[in-house]
């Protein structure tokens, strides 16, 4: 048995592995001590190996885990478990947005990842999303409402919040505006694409994968030249990746 955890900035997930099968995950708020979390989710389990990923962990090999792996290594893995043919990954996170190129053989070939702000991140859309007054879990949804194309000029997210919030006291819809914080996020990501080089299939995995807006811009703006497909739990994918890191 395998276990494995990725310590992100707003969740803690983890999957256990056993003969090749997922056999249970859980996920969680990090909270203000995640490493108490994390010791909290494996206290069920027995003896067994922990593999580390996410921004935590580095931390949870100081206490816990037996090994680390980056998280592009363990999206590859989890995209390659559930699409075992996929040779393009795309993961948007609370801190960080990853377009991942693999080779045959899934592994890491080449990647773009975008980490110097907040811009085109989970963190971009939850402060976007707060200050339209929509919670994170309904703001794709709401955006989709919209069929009117409104642009923000700016991705750094202190001047885009401030183009928003005056949007919003211009009287603009705010559904208006949620529809062109979902679109520039977008654009950042089909750049990525671009520069990398992409499939026929591309996994969206990550926190960000569930929200419905994302993927549907980002399906309408690559057309026919991709198809966007996510697994059941794609905020899961970089635990299971560690897992089965930690099961070969």
């Amino acid at each position: 048995m395998a276990i494995g955890i990725d310590l992100g900035s707003r969740t803690i997930k983890l999957a256990v592995i056993r003969d090749g099968e997922i056999v249970d995950q859980q996920l969680t708020e990090s909270g203000f001590d995640p490493y108490s979390q994390a010791r909290e989710m494996l206290k069920r389990y027995g003896a067994a190996k922990i593999v580390a990923t996410g921004y935590g962990r580095h931390l949870a090999h100081e206490h816990f885990a037996d090994e680390v792996i980056t998280e592009i290594k363990a999206h590859a893995l989890g995209a390659r478990y559930f699409f075992p043919f996929c040779r393009t990954v795309v993961d948007i996170g609370g801190q960080d947005s990853k377009v991942i190129g693999l080779d045959k053989k899934g592994r890491v070939s080449n990647f773009q990842m975008n980490d110097k702000c907040a811009a085109g991140t989970g963190r971009f859309l939850e402060i976007m999303a707060a200050s339209l007054g929509f919670s994170l879990n309904d703001f794709g949804a709401a955006a989709l409402k919209s069929k009117t194309e409104v642009m923000i000029n700016s991705m750094c997210t202190v001047f885009a919040e401030s183009e928003v919030i005056s949007m919003k006291n211009r009287g603009i819809p705010t559904v208006d505006i949620a529809r062109g914080v979902h679109h520039s996020v977008v654009n950042r990501l089909a750049a990525m694409l671009e520069r990398l080089g992409y499939d026929e299939e591309i996994v969206f995995s990550g926190g960000v994968a569930r929200n419905p807006c994302i993927g549907h811009m980002l399906q309408k703006c690559l057309g026919e030249r991709a198809r966007i497909i996510s697994p059941p739990d794609p905020d899961l994918m970089g635990a299971i990746g560690a897992a089965l890191h930690g099961s070969r």
